[in-house]
């Protein structure tokens, strides 16, 4: 069933898209006034800006990865565990609307003061939850990793690119995909056979 967007949702939506494919400082008023059909001084009795629009969809998109880690972590288990959900609960918010994902990852420097150090701040923030993971991980044996917050920049970076190749209509589900990147990121691309080998060699080599 087709969903009816009330104006100012439309705009924002249109914007989005604009923001992606042109960037938002290529981006002008007249761009997303030509874009909707609609007079540009018609805009403003919507928006202020287009950096309104912007703002909007970065603490949008921050709400919602926020609402799905908070989801993630909801219910007990191994730091494996959580870290499974929580990638899936990521790839999950990426698929839902890749615009607005790519606008948020890229197009929040555009941002101006305060609302750029807000941003900011829900990052840290955001990350340092998966540290948190991560770190019970270390401190539980499951996870052997040189650094805590070179493990989740790795982690975040191998994710965030699924905005630029990800089709609903695609072979794989954002479940699926969830799945197997969390696969290839915790156990890398060795078969269990050679793990196993390059265990014995290593246990087996001398001093």
């Amino acid at each position: 069933m087709e969903v009816l967007l009330s104006r100012k949702e439309q705009i924002e939506k249109t914007a989005t898209a604009l923001f992606k494919s042109k960037g938002f400082s290529a981006t002008s008023m007249r761009d997303l006034a030509n874009a909707l059909g609609i007079e540009a001084a018609s805009i403003y009795s919507h928006i202020k800006s287009k950096e309104e629009i912007l703002q909007r969809v970065c603490f949008k998109m921050a709400q919602e990865f926020f609402e799905a880690i908070d989801a993630a972590e909801a219910n007990a288990g191994t730091a494996t565990d959580r870290l499974k959900r929580a990638i899936a609960a990521h790839v999950q918010v990426l698929t839902q609307n890749t615009e607005a994902s790519a606008v948020f990852l890229h197009e929040w420097r555009h941002l101006s003061e305060p609302m750029l150090a807000t941003f900011l701040s829900l990052r840290d923030k955001y990350e340092a939850r998966f540290r948190n993971i991560i770190s019970t991980g270390i401190s539980s044996g499951e996870f052997s990793v040189p650094d805590e917050k070179f493990a989740v920049l790795t982690i975040l970076s191998g994710l965030n690119w699924i905005h630029t190749w990800y089709k609903p209509e695609g072979k794989m589900t954002p479940a699926e995909i969830a799945e197997n990147l969390t696969q290839m990121l915790l156990n890398g691309l060795t078969t269990k056979k050679q793990a196993l080998y390059d265990t014995h060699a290593h246990l087996n080599t001398p001093n």
